[in-house]
């Protein structure tokens, strides 16, 4: 990821915030092209993500930023930061730690389909989710 300055924040700025400071992001695996995840981030958030290298998100149900893997040891390795056309959306490019994306112990958070019918789990669970946060661990 090219480094970039957080000094006067203006790169910050570009960004259209909604009414709550937020904006949504897009977690996508770099080397599959696979969409991991979605979260939100505020200011604070984004500019960690830079600062760090790493995917920090705000948490809407904790109310506090959330470091991806702080816990589980999945960290996301941010290698590209993309703005969408309107300045609304972030997108990352990011090499997943442990290739678990999703509290659910799968690679990815969409992992059910719409089958016409109903929704069915197509993904499979690589990591029990109770094994997954008992101890904060770094899984590279």
């Amino acid at each position: 990821m090219t480094t970039v300055t957080t000094a006067g924040n203006a790169w910050l700025k570009k960004v259209r915030w909604d009414e709550n400071g937020l904006v949504p992001v897009i977690a996508q695996e770099a080397a599959s092209g696979d969409v991991l995840m979605f979260a939100w981030m505020n200011r604070d958030a984004l500019a960690r993500t830079v600062e760090l290298g790493e995917a920090v998100y705000w948490s809407r149900s904790r109310k506090k930023l959330w470091h991806k893997g702080e816990e589980s040891g999945h960290i996301q390795k941010v290698l590209e930061i993309r703005l969408d056309c309107d300045e609304d959306v972030v997108l990352l490019k990011i090499e997943q730690a442990g290739s678990i994306a999703c509290h659910t112990g799968r690679h990815s958070c969409f992992f059910q389909k719409f089958d016409g019918d109903d929704w069915k789990s197509v993904d499979p669970v690589l990591q029990d989710p109770k094994t997954i946060y008992t101890k904060p661990k770094k899984t590279t």
